[in-house]
């Protein structure tokens, strides 16, 4: 018996010190974690058609997502990509229940679901105080939460005396910087960003995406839809694409990505 277990110890250390072998364990060490686990977000078959209206009785109705299944897992970092139009957005509207699935389910147990939005129900006239309370409150905060970090909003936001005046005397950098502000103090069960890393000035951009990477690092499970194909092979511990509304492909990050970009070079 202990020359059978001398064996096999020799024979996996001797693998191990193949470097293909080494990564392709390391990155299977995720999916076995994964089957430990039960899933936050189950998205069953789910199916959503926009509808746009030609007249006063005739409307077209146009598939967005159809039969899309995947799961979410506690921890995790998925990372969502595809063309423009491919129905990205869409999706994280479904799992926030911001719009409802024309069929399917999703199953998110009661969670706290919040997505990341810039510029969140801003309202032209009021300041920017005044906005980061009402966005705050749109995004799922409470009142208090609100008025202990505010203060954090502001200075992170680096609008100065900018924040006491009416967003409509902003400009679209100075709207996303305050929208970003508000956005990163959500404290969430799962949190959804849609192309949010980078925004503002150049000055900006560096801290926001810094504090982003941070967040999505942590122990918080995320959602993220981006065209960036560094920051998603850098964030992300599986990637779903999404091709004309459908499922193309879920799995290991190297892999999908790798898949994803040929794709693109093909069509080009």
């Amino acid at each position: 018996n202990l020359r059978i277990v001398f064996l096999l110890y020799n024979s996996f250390f001797q693998l191990w010190n193949y470097p293909q072998i080494r990564e392709s364990l390391s990155q299977d060490s995720y999916v076995m974690s994964r089957i430990m686990d039960s899933p936050l977000i189950t998205i069953e078959d789910i199916s959503y058609y926009y509808s746009n209206r030609l007249g006063y009785f005739r409307k077209k109705r146009f598939l967005v997502l159809h039969n899309v299944s995947f799961e979410v897992y506690p921890g995790e970092t998925l990372g969502i990509i595809g063309r423009n139009g491919a129905g990205k957005t869409t999706l994280l509207k479904l799992i926030a229940g911001i719009f409802e699935p024309d069929s399917g389910k999703i199953i998110s147990n009661g969670l706290r679901v919040s997505m990341l939005s810039l510029q969140a129900g801003f309202l032209p006239l009021l300041s920017g105080r005044e906005n980061t309370y009402l966005s705050g409150m749109m995004l799922g905060m409470t009142m208090k939460e609100i008025k202990e970090k505010i203060d954090s909003i502001k200075s992170f936001s680096g609008l100065q005396d900018w924040f006491e005046e009416p967003i409509r005397s902003y400009s679209m950098g100075m709207r996303s910087r305050l929208g970003f502000s508000i956005g990163l103090q959500l404290d969430t069960d799962i949190l959804l960003i849609d192309e949010v890393m980078g925004v503002g000035d150049g000055e900006f951009r560096a801290k926001s995406t810094a504090r982003m990477k941070e967040k999505v690092k942590s122990n918080n499970t995320v959602v993220l839809v981006s065209h960036a194909m560094h920051i998603i092979r850098e964030l992300c511990d599986r990637v779903l694409w999404i091709e004309n509304g459908t499922v193309n492909s879920l799995g290991k990050p190297s892999e999908v990505l790798s898949t994803y970009q040929k794709y693109l070079q093909s069509i080009s």
